[in-house]
């Protein structure tokens, strides 16, 4: 992906790119971070499992799609490359995990999660496995196993 091949598909000049967003990476993380949200929203159902469930849910589909495939090249690359892990980081995972913290305050502030348990360790235990098999590719990607993920860690969570 070259800034080029962006301002070609989007119809704007290289330099209103520069204006909007400081790299290529920031352009990107803005599109998946747009496309997650639409995928994964805060769905406030009342239900702090049902939360997870649909947000754990909308993950594996951005993940298993042509998207989160271009998506798992970028977090490769910021493996070597501050600049990447920064856009991802700060940009894009930052505002997923804040996302997925209000899931949780929800479901503690209800009795429903166990307020002794580090909120970003279970934000781990509940995503990790779906960013994992995206990488390793060694598991399906689907609403079944998003609904696995969730049930089996929820035992550990539930209040």
């Amino acid at each position: 992906m070259t800034t080029d091949q962006i301002a070609s598909r989007s119809g704007v000049s290289k330099a209103t790119i520069y204006k909007w967003w400081p790299n290529k990476y920031a352009v990107a993380a803005e599109a998946f971070l747009t496309q997650m949200f639409a995928e994964s929203p805060d769905s406030d159902t009342g239900s702090a499992y049902e939360d997870f469930r649909i947000a754990v849910r909308g993950m594996v589909r951005f993940y298993a799609s042509p998207s989160g495939r271009v998506f798992a090249q970028l977090v490769a690359e910021s493996q070597s490359d501050p600049v990447v892990a920064a856009e991802l980081r700060d940009h894009l995972i930052g505002s997923r995990r804040a996302l997925v913290r209000a899931i949780w305050a929800r479901g503690v502030d209800r009795g429903e999660l166990r307020a002794d348990v580090d909120p970003e360790v279970a934000i781990d235990l509940l995503f990790g496995p779906a960013i994992y098999r995206l990488i390793a590719g060694h598991a399906p990607l689907d609403e079944a196993a998003a609904d696995e993920i969730v049930r089996t860690a929820m035992r550990g969570l539930a209040g």
